[in-house]
Formats: structure tokens, sequence, C-alpha cells
């Protein structure tokens, strides 16, 4: 995909997923992956990030005999994230009346 990924939608997304369920780094990593190319590198300083800002908070679980660090979302990430989700609607609509209209205008 040629968009670019941004702060912001990579906050939403590790909010979207792990509100769905706690998860792990390497799972967060490659669900992100199936929309855009993602280093597992750049996902760790983002899990940390919204850690210090109280929206997700991590425990560890043994996982064939080594710990599996766990995110889990906090009532403000998920507060966050109904943010994200209104904010997402507006710019989609916003920018879908700009793309689509060009499409509609022709087909006319």
């Amino acid at each position: 995909m040629s968009f670019q990924l941004g702060a912001t939608m990579l906050d939403a997304l590790v909010l979207a997923i792990v509100n769905e369920e706690d998860t792990y780094g390497y799972s967060i990593s490659q669900q992100i992956k199936q929309v855009v190319d993602l280093k597992e590198s750049t996902l760790y300083p983002v899990l940390k990030r919204l850690q210090e800002v109280n929206y997700l908070t991590s425990y560890d679980q043994a996982y064939q005999g080594r710990n599996r660090r766990y995110y889990q979302i906090t009532p403000e990430g998920v507060h966050r994230y109904d943010e994200y989700i209104n904010e997402w609607d507006d710019f989609k609509t916003a920018v879908e009346r700009i793309l689509i209209r060009k499409e509609r205008d022709n087909n006319e």
C-alpha cells in the first residue's frame, strides 16, 4: 500500500488490536503488517509510549519456557480508542468526499 502510516494511526491500530484481547508485541506487529509494512523495532517504542500515557498496561506470562509480555488496554485506553474511531470516521468521510466526488463527476 502506498499510503504512509503516521504515529497517530499506529497508536489507533495498536489500541484497536489490544481492545479485542490482551496480546503480545509480535502478534500486534503481525496484524499491523497485514495493512502496512512495519518493522517490529518501530512497534515497541509505541507500546512503551502508550503505557506511559496509561492507555496500556502489561504483564508477563510464561509461554514455552519463556516469559511473553502481554499488553492490556486500560479504561483510559478504551476512551482514547473510542475517540480515534470517531475521528477516523470524520476523516474518512472528508477524504472520500474529495476522492469519490471526482469519480462520481467523471461518471455523470
